[in-house]
């Protein structure tokens, strides 16, 4: 059964995009994306149908990412078929548990910087979309900075499964 990861913010066109990008390449290249299901949404309907912002795409082109993204809203009954959900930040968080039918739904939410060893207390990663571009290239270095974290407690958990 493969392990199944989805990343949420709040339009699904800025932040949970490149979070999956991103999550998408490093899991393809510790040679699990047969095993690792990435994928992501938003706690809002505002964007549904779209793609990614366009600032977002430019950016994760520009270092080599791929990403082919449809804007869609997490659902309640998402919770059942996934292992792990990722908040980009508090408000998601919040969101997010109060939307889970379950203790244990609420226990696979976490916040995607708490991955991150050098996150500094701030566990939020901000929402470029009303900023200029070097919010978004922030966004981008935050993100790759918690995914190698977040790669290894996959991994982790995954490994914790089997035996």
């Amino acid at each position: 059964m493969n392990y199944r990861v989805c990343f949420v913010c709040t339009g699904n066109i800025c932040r949970s995009p490149m979070a999956e990008a991103v999550f998408r390449a490093r899991v393809a290249e510790a040679g699990l994306a047969a095993l690792v299901e990435v994928d992501s949404a938003g706690t809002g309907d505002w964007h549904v149908g779209e793609g990614a912002d366009p600032r977002t795409v430019s950016v994760l082109e520009e270092n080599g990412y791929s990403v082919e993204h449809t804007a869609r809203m997490f659902e309640r009954s998402w919770f059942s078929r996934l292992d792990l959900v990722i908040a980009l930040d508090a408000g998601h968080l919040r969101a997010l548990r109060r939307l889970a039918p379950t203790d244990e739904d609420a226990q696979k939410i976490r916040l995607l910087r708490a991955y991150a060893p050098a996150a500094d207390g701030d566990l939020d990663v901000p929402d470029p979309y009303y900023g200029g571009r070097d919010g978004f290239e922030e966004c981008l270095r935050m993100v790759e900075e918690a995914s190698v974290g977040l790669l290894a407690a996959v991994r982790a958990d995954m490994e914790g499964r089997v035996t």
